[in-house]
Order: structure tokens, then sequence, then C-alpha cells
């Protein structure tokens, strides 16, 4: 099953209607945690609760004639805020997470809607049409006919997105240009090193982005940003900072993403079997030397990636136990020694060997005993 998010090209009353669904949605979710907690105390089924509060807002609430602009909008998008809320309190029972927390406008806009008929046939092309919602223009056109039966759409900064999943599975290939088994040891200074000597680095436009977003701040540091709690709105070219911040913010994450995308699929294609360390990121990130170079590189993002892309591309991702000392231990003699982290080149005291530190780290995690490594696993189950 594939996943496929397109940017929307909408116009201005295009974009107020997403927002209007988007408000409606979140509406739903608020209103069905605040009826969730006034009958915790009724001794029926969780399911049973959820019912009662949908049966209540859609044979009481929506009747009301300050709720008649609900029956304006998709009833789709409260079905699934609905179900949406049910699965965030299964999450929460199951101990995976919080109770849910009531959503925040500037947290995001988001809301689904699926067909009641049935999957929507999706022609190729660079219009896709959206159950309840109309037919909408894209700026990147599906590639293929295809089937989906429920959609999302986001907002990021001043941008709509529409995700949708696609029933279908992907050959592997059937070898790889490296059969090896391959070490690759994620650094600060260096972002990957891989066994065979390659390595890859950071891109610049990174950097630059938040070079660009650090002077965006600076310059408008004493604009009157509002105050919700004390009743001080914001003032106009405050919401025009909040919009250029958010778009600043946008840009640095998508870069990012764009590039642990690009370096986990050309290295899932070139490597069959593939050995990252166990990193211990919440550890790292409590140390405030490191802890901003930690959230730049995206290590946990860069991990995940090649996890769920190894059944994609056939591969065999492991992970080394993160107590192994693949930094300390010599390469060539497997002695080990002291490593301070200011030290870029291992110069083994035993018998001298001299490697830089990534690379002998990366030729230890390619050459580590069979004891203290583990398959990496996805995150979720398919049926999750």
């Amino acid at each position: 099953m594939y996943a496929l998010k397109l940017e929307l090209k909408l116009n201005n009353s295009e974009r107020t209607r997403m927002a209007r669904h988007a408000g409606y949605a979140r509406f739903c979710y608020n209103l069905a945690r605040t009826l969730y907690l006034g009958v915790m105390d009724i001794k029926v089924s969780r399911t049973r609760k959820i019912a009662l509060i949908k049966k209540t807002f859609t044979n009481f609430i929506k009747k009301q004639p300050e709720y008649q602009w609900t029956n304006t909008l998709s009833s789709r998008v409260y079905q699934n805020a609905f179900r949406a809320f049910n699965n965030a309190l299964e999450r929460f029972l199951k101990g995976r997470g919080g109770f849910p927390n009531f959503k925040r406008k500037k947290s995001g806009d988001s809301f689904t809607v699926d067909s009641s008929n049935g999957p929507v046939f999706l022609r190729a092309g660079n219009r896709i049409k959206i159950p309840t919602m109309g037919t909408f223009r894209l700026k990147e056109a599906i590639g293929y006919n295809c089937c989906s039966q429920t959609f999302t759409i986001s907002r990021t900064a001043d941008k709509w997105y529409v995700s949708f999943t696609i029933k279908a599975d992907k050959i592997p290939p059937l070898y790889h240009s490296v059969s090896e088994t391959i070490g690759i040891d994620l650094g600060v200074s260096t972002f990957a090193t891989l066994s065979d000597g390659t390595v890859y680095q950071l891109p610049n436009s990174l950097k630059k982005a938040k070079i660009k977003l650090g002077k965006l701040q600076y310059r408008n540091r004493n604009k009157q940003l509002g105050n919700r709690k004390l009743g001080i709105k914001a003032s106009t070219n405050a919401q025009k900072f909040y919009r250029n911040q958010a778009k600043q913010h946008a840009d640095i994450a998508q870069g990012r993403r764009d590039f642990l995308q690009k370096t986990t699929t050309e290295i899932s294609q070139k490597y069959a079997h593939i050995r990252i360390e166990d990193l211990n990121i919440s550890g790292m990130l409590a140390n405030h030397k490191l802890a901003s170079s930690v959230v730049d590189s995206g290590f946990y993002e860069f991990r995940r990636f090649l996890t769920y892309k190894s059944p994609i591309y056939g591969t065999v991702v492991e992970l080394v136990d993160r107590w192994y000392p693949s930094s300390k231990t010599c390469s060539s003699c497997s002695h080990v020694q002291p490593m301070p982290l200011q030290a870029r080149m291992f110069v083994c005291e035993s018998c001298g060997n001299n490697c830089n530190r990534d690379l002998n780290a990366a030729i230890n995690l390619a050459s580590v005993p069979k004891d203290r490594v583990r398959m990496a696993s996805p995150e979720l189950t398919p049926v999750e």
C-alpha cells in the first residue's frame, strides 16, 4: 500500500472553503472530547459512548439555529472527526499516548473525507476528484489511473495538500550492486559515513534557510505579536510575520525531508545489507551543545526511512546495540581505547592504525558480532 501527497492548486474561494471544512473538523473533534468527558462515568463501552455522542450531534446539535452553518459543509468531515477522536482515545487506552487534547487553530488545518459508495476512480492528470468536495487542480499531475476511498486535506504554511492511499505492491529488485554488509555511522560534522568510504553531507541550503529564518525573527523581535490571554490582538505586520515565519519553517522541513528521502533511496537501491547504530536520540538532545545539530540532521527520520523502505527495495536493515563501542574500537586490531568527541582521527595505541573517526566506526558497525545486532522493525504494522 502506498500513500501519495500532492499539492493542490487553489484559488481564493477554494482556499476559504478548505479552511471552513478544517474548522468544522476541529470543532467536531473538540466537541467530541467535551461530550466524552461528560459521559465517562456511564458504564457502557467506549464504542457505545462515541456512538451516542455522534447521535446527539446529528439529531440535536446540528438542528439548533446557532449551528445551522454545519449543514452547509460536507457531512463526511464530522463523521471522520469523530472517528479520529475514537482512534486517539484507543491509543490512549492502550498506553501509546496521552489523553486527546483540544485541537487548536494555530496547530494547523486538516480534515478527512471519504466516499460512502466505495473507492473513487482517479484519472491520470492534473485534476483530482475529492468525495463530497468537488474537483480541484493539482500542481503535480497523477501519473497513472488509480483508486482510493479516503482523502486527507492538510495545510502547511500557505500551501494545501491532499493525501490518499493506493492499494498496490512494488516488486523489489532482484539484486543490488553491493551485496556485502555495509555499516553507516551518523555524525554531526559529517552526516553519514559508510564503511566503503562513501560520505554524505547535509546540503548548504538547509544552513542558509536557518540563517534566513534567524534574521527574520531578529528583525521582528519588537513587533506586537499579540497575547490571547491578555486580550491583545496581533498587529497586521505581526500577522504577516507569522505567515513568513511559517513559510520559512516549511522550507526547512521540506528541504530536510527531500535530502533524507533521496539519500535513503540511493542507499537502499545500492546496498543489500545495511547496519546502523541504535542511537539514543533523546539522550543526545539532552546535550545543549549537540541538540540543535541532531535535530537539524534528522537522525531518527533517517533510520525510519531506511526501515520502511527495506521491503520496497528488498534490503536488510539491522540495528547495532547502542552500547557497542564502535567509535572506541580499532577497526584493524579490535583494541578498545578512550575516544574524546573533539578527536576527529582514530590513532590506535596498540597497532598504530590511523583512520578517520567516522570511517573507523562505520567499519566496526559492518563487522559487529551477530549477538549485538537486531532486526529493525517499522513503527506501525500494516493493520494499524
